[in-house]
């Protein structure tokens, strides 16, 4: 592109995403994805450095942790950032007594639908609050429950899924609800041109996570990281349910042993069942505490093989280390050549 050409396409973009932005409060509506390990103060503060919405992971951490997970990314950014709140988490209130003493300004809630009063809570202490929906139905009575902005997920997505893909949600979602509340996409975004095409959709920005963790500021181990690079789209599989009276969540990662240690792990949890060892709810718990320490034994450990490696199917556009603010730039540079292009 040459300087007059890419002004075009650039001065589309800010257009396009200036709801975003505004909501959110930075220069580029990108919010990172919560990754449980990866999205802690290094990364999240890197990507509110450089224009774009850090958000941090609270996935299992007490409440002692998440507060100071706050105070250490705050000492790295004075720009804005979210938090990753999970709705069944037991401490869940606690979690959000947390965010509003530090003032944190975005509450992201994943999950599920919200606990009753927890709306009102987070909003009453002056934080948006972001919800995730799976589905028109779910995102339908969301805004009518006080939402402030929406990310909409499909299957591509790494880590915990829902069943539909993210071009079917988008289109779904976006168009009787986009002037509603501003709507995230994610899930399978890899490349600016997908970021120019929901937003020309009506989204009011994306979220990508896949893309960011082999970004120099991310504290996964080289392992994970070299596992990312060699990747392509088809190696990033979803694990299987073995027994349906274990509503297991599925689960979008990189094949290899632990997806079958996985399917090991339904059975011994199924048969607990049957044995009227645990209940209902212990046994569900015990597959999210599986999944919290596979992960780890992978992210922080650099054990690729029997810990869990979760990434999206837009890892195959994932081919080598960079910095935040390039990757960023790479992005945007991207969406700002496709929206120049379909201008003419």
């Amino acid at each position: 592109m040459n300087d007059v050409t890419s002004s075009i396409g650039r001065d589309r973009l800010a257009r396009l995403m200036r709801r975003g932005t505004d909501f959110l409060g930075c220069e580029v509506a990108v919010m990172g994805g919560a990754m449980s390990w990866i999205s802690e103060r290094n990364l999240v503060s890197a990507l509110s450095n450089a224009g774009a919405f850090g958000v941090i992971a609270c996935g299992a951490m007490t409440p002692d942790l998440l507060e100071t997970e706050i105070a250490e990314t705050k000492r790295r950014t004075s720009k804005p950032f979210g938090v990753n709140l999970i709705t069944m988490h037991p401490a869940l209130s606690e979690l959000i007594d947390v965010c509003a003493r530090h003032q944190v300004g975005h509450v992201v809630l994943a999950g599920g639908l919200p606990p009753a009063g927890s709306i009102d809570r987070i909003k009453g202490n002056g934080a948006k609050l972001i919800c995730f929906a799976p589905a028109l139905a779910l995102a339908k009575k969301l805004v009518r429950s006080g939402v402030d902005a929406l990310v909409i997920e499909g299957m591509e997505a790494g880590g915990h899924i829902g069943p539909v893909s993210t071009s079917v949600l988008a289109q779904e979602i976006l168009p009787p609800l986009a002037q509603e509340v501003p709507i995230f996409v994610a899930g399978g975004i890899g490349h600016g041109g997908l970021i120019a095409g929901y937003l020309e959709m009506g989204a009011a920005g994306v979220q990508l996570g896949t893309r960011f963790v082999c970004a120099h500021e991310c504290i996964a181990h080289p392992n994970f990281k070299k596992a990312f690079i060699r990747a392509s789209a088809r190696d990033a599989i979803t694990s299987v349910q073995i027994d349906p009276r274990l509503p297991v969540i599925p689960v979008r990662a990189l094949k290899n042993r632990e997806m079958e240690s996985f399917a090991a792990k339904q059975r011994e949890v199924a048969q607990l069942l049957d044995e009227e060892k645990v209940e209902m709810a212990e046994a569900q718990l015990q597959i999210e505490h599986y999944w919290a320490g596979a992960l780890r034994r992978a992210v922080i450990e650099g054990d690729v093989e029997t810990g869990s490696v979760m990434a999206g199917q837009s890892v195959g556009m994932v081919r080598e280390e960079a910095g935040v603010a390039e990757i960023l730039a790479q992005l945007t540079n991207e969406a700002a050549h496709a929206l120049e292009r379909r201008s003419v």
